[in-house]
Order: structure tokens, then sequence, then C-alpha cells
């Protein structure tokens, strides 16, 4: 089944398989553990990771990294948040690395907030410029909440 994502600024097609209860695209296979982790072997390489949908918007939580995935779904209001980063989950903000009026690009470091124990980086989706940033080190977010709000 083909399938458009968004992943870092790009639109990405990609040909997803399904065989029973695994994924696969292309060399990656991905499972769906009963503990919620995804387990994810890549040319043979075995590692875990966390999901969470906000929106249309997925947190994968991998080797430390966090990657932003979206998936805009049919009658979705995705078009009202584009360029609005949102809390993975409930957590702390350690570090704000951006202020209002900044030019960034996509993939710079925005934030870094703490949530269950881990460290999750806040990366700009889109080239733009900062057009809300409310946050400061120590604010505490729930889930969903706007982070910051980036204006092409």
């Amino acid at each position: 089944m083909q399938h458009e994502f968004k992943f870092a600024g790009e639109t990405v097609e990609v040909t997803v398989a399904r065989d029973s209860e695994r994924w696969h695209l292309g060399d990656l296979e991905c499972q769906i553990m009963t503990d919620g982790r995804l387990k994810i072997n890549i040319n043979g390489v075995g590692k875990f990771a966390h999901a969470a949908k906000v929106g249309d918007v997925w947190w994968v939580h991998l080797d430390g990294h966090v990657f932003c995935i979206e998936k805009t779904e049919p009658g979705s209001n995705s078009d009202a948040a584009e360029g609005g980063m949102v809390a993975p989950m409930p957590g702390k903000i350690l570090e704000v690395l951006v202020e209002q009026g900044q030019s960034v690009a996509s993939g710079d470091l925005l934030l870094v907030m703490e949530a269950m124990k881990m460290e999750h980086r806040i990366v700009a989706n889109v080239d733009g410029v900062i057009a809300m940033m409310n946050l400061k080190e120590g604010d505490q977010v729930q889930q969903g909440d706007i982070l910051v709000e980036i204006s092409e």
C-alpha cells in the first residue's frame, strides 16, 4: 500500500506491506510489542523505539533522538497546525535554544525537554521564523501543547 508522509520538511512516498503483525518498508521491519514499544529491524539489526501520536504527527523516540513523521489522514485539520511544534508527551522544558523572531531551518534544534526521565530534542519541521515562543526553562508542558510556532 502506498502512503505519503512528511519527514524533516520533505514529502516522502513509501510502500508499506503488512504481514500479520509486522509492517515492511524496504529493508525496515516494524512490529508493535505488547508493552507498546516498537521493535524495528533495519538490515537485520534490532532496535526498540517508542512512538506517540499527537494529531497527525507521530513522535518516534529512537536511540536518544526524536523523529517527527506526519501522516495526513482524511478529514484531519493538520493544515491549521502547519509550522507548529507540539509536546509529544507531558514533560519539563530543560533548554530553550531559540527566541521569537529568529530564523530557523528545518532540522534545527529548538529546545530540549525531559519526559519519562529521557531528554527529547524538539527540532524545526520547516524553514522559517519563530513566530511564537512563550516558553522558558523549567516550564511544565502537557502532551499536545504548542511549544513553538514557525511562520514560513
